[in-house]
């Protein structure tokens, strides 16, 4: 089974287990259940969603498993990203299977920090699934780190429409079933995957062409979803419409194995015309056994550079080994500048941005938009996230290959535009929700992949799952801090005395003009950080990159 112990079909399984991972941004579908059977008031129900958010951001203990697991343990059997899979298995299951059971009266109502006990598990999940594959997908493709986490971070974004979907078409109006649902999927997919998803530290010809067909179908699934998405809010779709719609996303689901098999058959056919030429010259070109054609320094560099993919062959190069001297664990990242740089552009990023799509819907009942406008809004949401995460790491990678720009500049250039978005929400124009929750939901996912990469290149892979997500901490503080303490404190203060409702642009203007003086502020650390790295990126990264091409 060689052809299952490639980079190819470890990316496909990673990106089959991400679009079944995203199940925390489904909590929309089976709140109003969970309140309901709970008893909860809507401040409870905050209070758990705030939960979903830490579990799902919160994600160091996923990211010390996998530096134990991959780098530090010693068992052979005990090696590998399938264990960060099956720790994430039992925490969605145990989570999910929980709630359901609450939900559906199978155990007794269990008290709220139990609940959010539950709900945290459920969530932390994600971290466990995200980890596992983007840091194995970094080490497998160091070379297009961007790119793939761009693609890995994208599909995970997208998870929440995908889910969406399957429970309009087959669990509509069952919300406490869909619970029992999530609870098995994204273990059974995990399960069932996690053994494929495994480091092949090898280099080959054309990857960046391989993953531009994964990028491809990538893009092509979010505009299909972001076509179904228009349709069902204009139209209501028959029965067979919706299973129709189903099976052509399965089909797009399925597309990265057709280009995983096409990669690994080029990888063979190279390496066979490869045997083939080299034979040739031995038997027309005979040399003595003393050339230096044959030294053992020489041969170390030609078994690295034949064009082979399996997981078992290993990079041997001068770069490689530098590359495991710069890694740093928690501790040293934490102590340079560096790390706190980039935790504070996440936190004026992430945490606005994040802000922006927990009140979205309140803005919009603010500015008079309809409930259809406003489902529209909160739908398109994860397509604009999705774009985000894909193009962030797509562009920046192609700049720093050709231009040889550091990618901390697309955060600065990023939150400029965040910038933008939130005085364009604030602004209050005919609209102008739409507009704004392009350009927030965009620069908010390219957070989600700049951030991952750059870890890896300043502070190394391996210990990059412990560091980035660390650093990721900042979302949901950042969320809590102009969620609560900025927007939900001003819109209160503007309500008082009208019944706790508020209407027009001054509900939540003061709150954008402050988030958009926070993006301008996380510009000019990001700007900061770029010009502390450029210098190392010119000359450890480039020169890495140089050295990878030419080999």
């Amino acid at each position: 089974m060689e052809i299952l112990n490639t980079k190819w079909i470890a990316t496909v399984a990673s990106i089959w287990i991400q679009c079944t991972s995203g199940s925390s941004y489904t909590f929309g579908i089976y709140s109003s259940t969970l309140k309901s059977t709970q008893g909860y008031d809507q401040s409870t129900l905050d209070t758990v969603s705030v939960f979903k958010d830490i579990g799902a951001n919160a994600g160091i203990l996923s990211g010390l498993l996998y530096s134990s697991s991959v780098t530090l343990s010693h068992h052979r059997r005990l090696r590998g990203p399938w264990v960060v899979h099956l720790a994430g298995a039992f925490l969605c299951f145990v989570g999910y299977f929980l709630m359901w059971a609450s939900v559906v009266g199978l155990i007794e109502r269990p008290p709220v920090a139990l609940m959010c006990l539950f709900m945290f598990m459920a969530a932390h999940a994600q971290t466990f699934f995200n980890t596992a594959n983007v840091v194995t997908g970094v080490r497998n493709f160091g070379d297009y780190g961007g790119t793939i986490v761009g693609i890995l971070k994208g599909y995970l974004g997208l998870s929440g429409a995908v889910l969406i979907q399957v429970y309009d078409t087959i669990f509509k109006g069952n919300p406490s079933t869909f619970l029992l649902f999530l609870a098995l999927l994204p273990t059974f997919v995990s399960l069932l995957l996690m053994f494929l998803v495994r480091i092949c530290e090898t280099n080959s010809v054309d990857e960046k062409k391989h993953l531009n067909a994964f990028s491809a179908v990538a893009l092509t699934m979010a505009a299909y979803l972001m076509i179904i998405i228009i349709l069902e809010n204009i139209f209501t779709l028959t029965s067979w419409a919706r299973i129709t719609t189903f099976i052509f996303l399965l089909l797009l689901l399925a597309s990265p194995l057709g280009i995983a098999f096409k990669a690994q058959r080029e990888v063979a056919e190279r390496l066979s015309q490869t045997f083939s030429a080299e034979r040739s010259s031995l038997v027309y070109n005979p040399e003595p056994i003393t050339s230096p054609k044959f030294s053992t320094a020489h041969d170390s560099i030609a078994y690295q550079e034949l064009p082979g993919d399996s997981c078992q062959v290993k990079a041997t190069s001068d770069d490689s080994i530098a590359q495991n001297e710069e890694d740093m664990n928690l501790r040293q990242a934490m102590c340079s500048a560096n790390f706190w740089l980039l935790f504070i552009a996440m936190l004026c990023g992430m945490g606005t941005g994040l802000a922006t799509i927990n009140n979205i819907s309140q803005v919009g009942e603010s500015l008079g938009y309809t409930t259809s406008e406003k489902n529209s809004l909160v739908s398109l949401w994860s397509i604009w996230n999705f774009l985000g995460r894909f193009g962030a790491g797509y562009v920046s990678d192609i700049f720093l290959h050709k231009r040889g720009w550091a990618r901390p500049l697309f955060i600065a250039i990023t939150q400029a535009t965040l910038a933008v978005g939130h005085l364009i929400v604030a602004s209050g124009f005919p609209g102008n929700l739409y507009v704004g929750s392009i350009l927030v939901g965009v620069c908010y996912g390219s957070q989600w992949s700049l951030m991952p990469t750059i870890s890896s290149e300043i502070f190394g892979v391996g210990h990059m799952g412990t560091i980035f997500n660390t650093i990721a901490i900042a979302s949901p503080v950042g969320s809590y801090i102009f969620s609560v303490r900025v927007m939900g404190y001003i819109y209160d203060k503007v309500a008082k005395g009208q019944d706790n409702s508020c209407y027009g642009t001054r509900c939540f203007m003061l709150s954008f003009l402050i988030m958009a003086s926070v993006a301008l502020f996380g510009c000019l650390v990001a700007l900061l950080l770029f010009f502390r790295t450029r210098r190392f990126y010119n000359q450890v990264v480039l020169r890495r990159l140089r050295h990878s091409s030419r080999t």
